[in-house]
């Protein structure tokens, strides 16, 4: 499902999905509020979010979408013209899967909303450093629309586990992590499924700002 307030930018956004054979557009909306209505009735597996909208901002519909006691399937992949720090947070915070900017290539689009569609986070090493380190150094981080456990504690985890942590938190894909960690590739998913259980989040965004939030990895690199 497409959601942005400009119609013609709904429109081009579903013109390029919808080329993929394996993308179905299912929904539009103009606003906030009609995205939430759209979702219960289409039950869509992705949603890409515009931020600024009428009625209730993306960020509003993507924690109404993503939190509750019992949240539904459906992930949100952000798109914005800002290229704004607060807003990548805020949408990370809020539940966001992804989050890219409006001048992204129709196939890095396609690929962004498959990545999403399987469960994957989509965020680059760069905004992952940019972003969470510049609110941690700062020491004033938005407070999380629904924290797992306290910020600063970590369940108990395996030395491998803390690794495969820490590799993620620094953006590196599960391929990244089972050549540097001379793992294999199933390896790595079974650890990350794990520390999803074990941290209680919801996918690999979410597990990025916890190890950054427990002081896993604290600087670039």
């Amino acid at each position: 499902m497409v959601a942005d307030d400009q119609a013609l930018v709904r429109s081009g956004f579903s013109l390029i999905l919808s080329s993929d054979p394996l993308i179905e557009v299912v929904a539009e909306a103009g606003t906030g509020v009609e995205a939430l209505a759209a979702v219960r009735e289409t039950r869509p597996d992705v949603v890409l979010m515009d931020i600024r909208m009428p009625e209730m901002d993306g960020i509003e519909a993507t924690r109404h979408l993503t939190g509750g006691a019992a949240p539904g399937t459906t992930r949100v992949l952000v798109l914005t013209t800002f290229d704004a720090d607060e807003y990548v947070f805020q949408a990370l915070q809020a539940g966001a899967s992804g989050f890219l900017l409006k001048d992204t290539l129709p196939a890095e689009l396609i690929t962004a909303v498959r990545t999403v569609a399987r469960g994957d986070a989509l965020l680059s090493p760069a905004i992952t450093r940019r972003l969470i380190e510049s609110y941690l150094q700062a020491g004033t981080p938005p407070e999380p629309a629904r924290p797992p456990v306290p910020a600063t504690a970590l369940p108990p985890l395996t030395p491998r586990e803390h690794d495969v942590l820490a590799a993620v938190a620094r953006g590196q894909s599960n391929h990244e992590i089972a050549e540097d960690l001379y793992l294999s590739y199933s390896t790595v998913k079974t650890h990350v499924s794990h520390l999803f259980a074990k941290l209680g989040v919801r996918d690999r965004a979410q597990l990025v700002i916890r190890a950054y939030q427990a002081g896993v990895v604290t600087g670039p690199g």
